[in-house]
């Protein structure tokens, strides 16, 4: 590792540590921990233990990004290498691998599911309170009743670490992470590939969409299946892109096996197909071409997607599970950010409540979604720069008009992102929208969105962050401490 990243890259580890070290007490903590508990270390989840737990996990979080803004700057330089940010992207994940989950239940939720498979129910008609079991206590209250919104490879995968670890909710979530961190190195290198496929930095698209403190702490230490899913996505598109089809479809089928969102990707996909036939063989009519393209999509999808459903023993029922969503209310998407002002504002006047206001706007929301992408799969056909830029925006759609938003969806769009060269400005504000998304949620798991006081320090983190990437040192620490000013 070079001198110029090693003094940041463990500034980021020691964060990292500090952040792992704080989650057992100001993290999603489990309802009784036994291990905790057995290592006389409950005190951290209460009281002045839980005042020294958080402080230990802010003070990680503001290393972590104090680290990542250095050698953004340093990216952007020209003086790193993608060798090098990939190797801090581990760095930094490693001590993750055993902190309390994040930001986030949901990890305690993908093991209950599992373990409906694995005990004979069909996760897609039954939620994990008809399996009572050790998993169970520790699933948030609205998702015990819910059935999964996930694919048939991703309930495998569950459905794997239950029966290796049992109800051992301690080892499920570290086997867990484990699963998933393949996604993290699919991420390194299918965004390095994107990122040399259309003449970016390498380096600074890695930066930005994999070392993200985005990324790493809320999929990583908030054990999110988007690790798997968006590292198959963008490996699987960057082997379209090599001209090797029939691989980059089988890939993106596996990535929607783990979540449906990457089925956005598939229809670009068939453009990419199509245009690179219409070069090979420019004999071919057009309309030809499209269709074997788009054929040999759909066949692929229909029979790896088939086989996947056929192993797990499940159906399609995820996808009437996806409505689980509409539990979720904050104002990070359109729709619903829409039905709370309106009814803020007709609360003086009318006795017209949330739930009737979001029914409409959330009709709407997925009404505009579905005209979106279509609009998008067109107007965006010509080249292989414009399908992939129309993936991208067709991710984003779907993170601001879904029913529905949380933070880490916004690592979709984010990692697609990473094709692109984008102006010092642009990476300004999606380092800020970044940090701003990462702190905005509680480390609980609960939304932070509705305390003002959580959110205005959340925009103010933000906030600096990005000015800090436009000009180092821009409060003037530095000197007022005696320390040399930064230059880069």
């Amino acid at each position: 590792m070079s001198g110029s990243l090693k003094s940041p890259a463990y500034l980021g580890l020691l964060g990292a540590v500090l952040t792992t070290l704080g989650s057992f007490g100001a993290g999603a903590i489990r309802v009784h921990d036994v291990q905790l508990e057995a290592l006389h270390l409950s005190w951290l989840r209460w009281g002045h233990g839980l005042v020294l737990s958080s402080v230990l996990f802010w003070t990680g979080i503001a290393l972590l990004v104090i680290a990542w803004v250095r050698i953004g700057r340093t990216a952007l330089a020209g003086g790193i290498g993608a060798r090098e940010v990939g190797r801090t992207v581990a760095l930094w994940a490693a001590p993750l691998l055993v902190a309390v989950p994040l930001y986030s239940r949901d990890a305690y939720s993908y093991l209950a599911q599992g373990a409906l498979l694995r005990d004979g129910y069909d996760p897609y008609v039954d939620g994990p309170v008809v399996n009572p079991n050790g998993l169970l206590d520790d699933v948030s209250g609205i998702w015990t009743t819910t059935t999964a919104p996930y694919g048939p490879l991703f309930m495998l995968i569950a459905k794997g670490i239950t029966l290796l670890c049992g109800d051992n909710v301690l080892a499920g979530v570290i086997a867990l992470r484990l699963a998933m961190l393949p996604g993290i190195a699919l991420s390194v290198w299918g965004v390095a590939k994107l990122a040399r496929h259309f003449g970016a930095s390498p380096a600074v698209s890695l930066w930005f969409a994999v070392l993200n403190p985005l990324v790493v702490v809320h999929l990583v230490g908030g054990v999110h299946n988007e690790a798997l899913m968006v590292g198959l996505l963008v490996a699987g598109l960057a082997l379209v892109l090599d001209r090797r089809h029939f691989w980059g479809v089988v890939v993106l089928v596996t990535a929607v096996a783990v979540k449906g969102t990457a089925a956005i990707a598939l229809p670009f996909v068939v453009w990419i197909w199509y245009h690179h036939r219409r070069e090979e063989t420019p004999s071919e009519a057009a309309p030809r071409s499209f269709l074997l393209a788009g054929g040999a999509s759909v066949g692929i999808f229909v029979a790896l997607f088939a086989a996947f459903s056929a192993i797990a023993g499940v159906g399609l029922g995820w996808l009437s599970a996806l409505s689980g969503s509409i539990k979720i209310i904050n104002y990070i998407t359109i729709p619903t950010a829409i039905a709370q002002v309106t009814a803020f504002l007709a609360s003086p006047f009318t006795d017209l409540h949330l739930a009737p206001i979001l029914v409409v706007t959330r009709a709407l929301g997925v009404a505009a979604l579905a005209i979106t992408l279509a609009v998008l799969w067109w107007v965006f056909r010509q080249d292989e720069r414009c399908n992939v830029t129309g993936i991208l925006l067709g991710l984003l759609a779907v993170c601001v008009l879904s029913p529905a938003s949380l933070p880490w969806y916004y690592t979709w769009p984010l990692a697609v992102a990473g094709a692109f060269t984008w102006s010092r400005r642009t990476l300004a504000i999606i380092a800020g929208l970044s940090v701003w998304l990462m702190v905005v949620f509680m480390p609980t798991g609960s939304i932070g969105l509705y305390s003002l006081w959580n959110v205005a320090l959340a925009a103010a983190l933000g906030a600096l962050t990005g000015w800090s990437l436009l000009k180092a040192d821009p409060l003037g620490v530095r000197p007022r401490l005696g320390l040399q000013p930064v230059t880069a």
